[in-house]
């Protein structure tokens, strides 16, 4: 099978792709598969990382905003179209698969103008821009959640398969959580807090926590938290204003990033994070309780969707962006913590949306779609 896979900007978008181009090489090692990207997203890093070609165009996401620079980036969006076109007709691909964004736009646009099998996977519950618009015109829409196949009335077919993630339950020991926390300086005896906001870090976490820590509201357990890199001397020179080290905060651990959040999350007790697709399926498949602050948007409110999900089952509290405060945050975290019987019924109702065979399921609509065109 010869397959394009259009992914580019955040690992939300690029993840999901790389691990659906992983299951169809395994399926098919001798598969051909290339990645289109642009040279200013993750893609950049993480696609020739995980071992695929990466062809790249000049796309950008579209803002609302009048500007030439905006117009400039339509413009240039549009036109490269061309470009995938030129790499469709030397490629000669079985399928295109798109994973949602900006980068859809032209690549789709190409491969329905072509005539080449087309699929695409929402992760969100609320379906994207890019996403809405193709989805009457490719052969075969693939969604993370059952709310979002509500909402794509138009599109020719819609199969809910869940979200593709690396992130998996893991059977971990007492002995074995007692070293991944002595590894990190911690203690073991306390229930443990996990916070953290993306790879950037997300500003309004950071800083509830900040006051959250500075206030000692944090009596009853331990905080393993990731700033974010961006972020994480903002917080160490908080801290330093009063006169605190970042590094000698008592049952608290503060990392730039977390490398092994698979660990992480599976010995967590409670988790403190946005609310993004890949974020929410991880939280399900591993059963943990949690606390969303959704990325606030001017337009859809996607985070925001998709953490309503896990509250409308009691699976977790939103707090809304403009509403976190570090009093806020503590009386939340208190409310679940200190009830042992509801931390645990919010583990167990996390894993109700939790996907099962996930990459199998895409493969098999992927592989209809090939062989019904």
């Amino acid at each position: 099978m010869k397959v394009i896979v259009s992914a580019a900007g955040t690992g939300g978008h690029i993840n999901p792709a790389i691990s659906i181009a992983n299951k169809i090489r395994e399926k098919q090692p001798d598969s051909e598969i290339i990645f289109i990207g642009t040279n200013h997203g993750l893609e950049n890093d993480l696609v020739p990382r995980a071992g695929y070609e990466l062809k790249r165009i000049e796309a950008y996401g579209l803002k609302k905003e009048i500007s030439v620079k905006n117009f400039k980036h339509i413009l240039q969006t549009i036109k490269s179209k061309k470009e995938v076109q030129k790499i469709i007709d030397e490629f000669k691909p079985d399928l295109v698969l798109g994973t949602g964004g900006y980068i859809c736009g032209p690549v789709f646009a190409a491969a329905i103008s072509k005539k080449v099998p087309a699929v695409l996977h929402e992760s969100n519950a609320y379906p994207g821009r890019a996403v809405k618009m193709f989805a009457k015109e490719v052969d075969c829409v693939l969604v993370g959640f059952e709310e979002a196949k509500e909402r794509l009335s138009k599109a020719k077919k819609v199969v809910v398969t869940g979200n593709p993630t690396k992130i998996k339950k893991l059977s971990i020991t007492k002995e074995e959580k007692k070293k991944i926390l002595v590894d990190l300086g911690i203690k073991n005896e306390l229930p443990m807090v996990l916070v953290f906001g993306g790879s950037q870090g997300a500003q309004a976490i950071n800083e509830a926590t900040v006051d959250l820590i500075k206030s000692k509201l944090n009596q009853n357990y331990q905080i393993i938290w990731a700033t974010g890199r961006n972020q994480y001397d903002i917080v160490k020179e908080s801290f330093e204003k009063a006169t605190i080290s970042v590094k000698n905060i008592k049952d608290v651990k503060v990392v730039p990033y977390i490398y092994n959040m698979e660990e992480m999350i599976n010995i967590a007790d409670l988790v403190i994070c946005r609310s993004g697709a890949m974020t929410i399926t991880e939280l399900a498949i591993c059963g943990k309780p949690a606390i969303f602050v959704p990325l606030p948007s001017r337009s859809a409110n996607r985070q925001e969707d998709n953490a309503r999900v896990l509250e409308k089952l009691g699976a977790a509290r939103v707090i809304l962006n403009h509403e976190l405060t570090g009093q806020k945050l503590a009386s939340e975290i208190d409310a679940i913590m200190n009830d042992k019987i509801k931390l645990e019924k919010m583990g167990k109702l996390a894993t109700k949306i939790a996907p099962n065979r996930v990459e199998e399921k895409i493969y098999e609509e992927i592989t209809k779609v090939v062989k019904d065109s």
